[in-house]
């Protein structure tokens, strides 16, 4: 459901987080927020005045005796304010009130020279706002009342401190356990910790031996006898990332290990452009939005199922030919190039869209090298702030924009008549189909790996699984306890890298004896294995080099004979 003022995605029953707007049929649960940190419930009629007779008295010369008043609508329940005849005027967000208003998250009444900010009012199970502690402070978070900032001083060593340069934020209940997010501003990083770890991080703030962190982690109720063990963990995972003061993160500390060639090939580079989150903005701002209703969504999936069920139609019938337009190979393959570039574009902007959808504002892209391959990306990870519903559907949305528009090029091709139209659109359709098959390879950090990772809740998935797993076909030695969701993840990588081989295994043996009447036979089999090997690349990377090893220590282990 689409907030009706600002058009972001909210609960179906709940407030906008963006603008605060209540869902149609809701009322919003707010309540006022007092400058000394009191919090009033806007539950029935409340009146404000210097009055004692007021059911929110301001000590305030400037207030009226009966100044300002807050009842609920007719109706739906939503609050509206109205001035109750005041001498200097009741302001909402310094708009003098003359008719009753309806009040929202976000908005601020100003009744003399007391102000009272108007917030969703949140339960122990809801989502928190996320704070975020910029560079060169660090943020004091006490058990009651307002956070405060602090210039950073240096407070590290036997009193452990949290770095400035991070945002926490609390998610809604159904996330478990874990429903806490940090994010280190500088790399990036997310960790995600308990209702118990959280109120231990609030402890981190210098002043603090390590002997009182200690002591206050074992009188956690929560806690316990294992508040030691708790606090040990906190500290390591802040630690490995560089989040405590003073102390290096565990791959900032490391020597860095000798880079062969081929490693300095295929490792990852990237080129960033900034300021594109205002683009994104504008663009859902103006018409954007409409692609996140629930009539355009479902037809959108409509069109991905229906489109590749026609695909497969067109591959059986032989409708077209893979980098073959108008018999010619060089302007099929300039066309799939064209069409591949348009999906990437796509791709991204429904990333970018996705994240305007959910509230949260992109903060990078640029061009990345996978694998010696160029792609554009889109910096998504502002949406691990969000519920695991939301970070699913930005995950989906490039995704989702490949099928979508494969199957709408599917779809035409079968309309059209044979000619070169028809051809464009075969080579859009399977430039489409190749892009979904890569971005939903869970062996890659694309949007497959992210959503899979995102539904098992397992952190660091990929490096564990793949360590894991190297470490089995290496033939090393296998620790006793092993997460099973780290086996599951690696079974489907390699299940969607067999599915991904025996298709392009399919389309080779379909369409070879065609291609080759419009190219040399030497040619056709070069474009056929370079797409093959793209797609078994991932596969190949994370399981050859263990096999390898293992028969190299299987030759030195094996004894010579005479």
């Amino acid at each position: 459901m689409l907030c009706t003022t600002c058009r972001r995605r909210i609960a179906r029953e709940g407030i906008c987080t963006t603008c605060g707007t209540p869902a149609p049929g809701a009322a919003a649960p707010l309540e006022l927020a007092l400058d000394d940190g009191t919090r009033v419930a806007l539950v029935g009629e409340l009146t404000i005045g210097r009055s004692r007779a007021s059911a929110l008295q301001l000590d305030d010369p400037s207030a009226s005796r009966s100044h300002a008043r807050i009842r609920p609508r007719d109706g739906d329940g939503a609050p509206l304010l109205e001035d109750a005849g005041s001498s200097y005027g009741t302001f909402l967000d310094d708009v003098r009130v003359v008719a009753p208003v309806a009040l929202r998250a976000g908005t601020r009444i100003r009744i003399g020279n007391q102000r009272l900010d108007v917030r969703a009012r949140l339960g122990g199970d809801d989502a928190g706002r996320t704070i975020v502690v910029p560079l060169g402070a660090s943020l004091l978070l006490p058990v009651a009342g307002a956070a405060s900032l602090q210039p950073a001083e240096t407070a590290a060593g036997r009193r452990p401190r949290l770095r400035s340069g991070y945002a926490l934020k609390r998610l809604d209940a159904s996330e478990g356990d874990r429903r806490w997010v940090v994010r280190d501003l500088r790399s990036g990083d997310f960790l995600r910790i308990s209702d118990g770890d959280a109120r231990l991080l609030r402890l981190l703030d210098g002043t603090r031996s390590l002997a009182d962190l200690v002591a206050e982690a074992e009188a956690d109720d929560d806690c316990g006898q294992l508040g030691t063990m708790r606090l040990a963990r906190l500290l390591a995972d802040l630690g490995e990332r560089g989040m405590l003061a003073g102390v290096q993160s565990g791959a900032a500390s490391e020597t860095p290990a000798p880079v062969g060639r081929l490693r300095r090939l295929l490792r990852t580079r990237e080129r960033t452009v900034d300021g594109v989150g205002a683009v994104f903005d504008w663009i859902y701002r103006h018409g954007g939005w409409a692609l996140f209703t629930r009539a355009a969504v479902t037809a959108i999936g409509l069109v991905a199922v229906a489109g590749f069920g026609v695909w497969l139609a067109l591959v059986a019938g032989r409708y077209g030919t893979p980098f073959v337009v108008a018999d010619r190979l060089l302007l099929g393959g300039l066309a799939f190039l064209a069409g591949r570039g348009l999906l990437v574009a796509l791709h991204e902007l429904a990333h970018g869209l996705a994240m305007e959808s959910v509230g949260r504002r992109v903060q990078r892209a640029g061009v990345k090298s996978i694998l010696v391959f160029p792609y554009a990306f889109v910096d998504t990870s502002e949406v691990w702030f969000e519920p695991r519903r939301r970070r699913l559907a930005v995950s989906a949305a490039g995704p989702l924009s490949d099928l979508a528009l494969a199957g709408a090029c599917s779809i035409l091709c079968l309309a059209l008549a044979p000619g070169t139209i028809r051809d464009v659109a075969f080579q859009v359709a399977f430039a489409g189909y190749v892009a979904a098959f890569f971005n939903l390879n869970p062996f890659l950090e694309r949007d497959g790996y992210h959503i899979l990772a995102d539904r098992l809740g397992v952190p660091r998935l990929r490096a564990r699984a793949r360590d894991e797993l190297r470490r089995r076909l290496s033939g090393g030695t296998v620790a006793e306890r092993i997460d099973p969701r780290l086996a599951r993840y690696a079974l489907a990588g390699l299940a969607w890298s067999v599915a991904a081989a025996a298709i392009a295994i399919a389309l080779t043996l379909r369409f070879a004896p065609v291609m080759v009447e419009h190219a040399p036979a030497t040619a056709v089999w070069v474009v056929l294995g370079t797409l093959w090997a793209a797609l078994l690349a991932p596969a190949l990377i994370v399981v050859g080099p263990p096999l390898l090893a293992r028969l190299r220590g299987a030759r030195r282990a094996r004894p010579i004979e005479g």
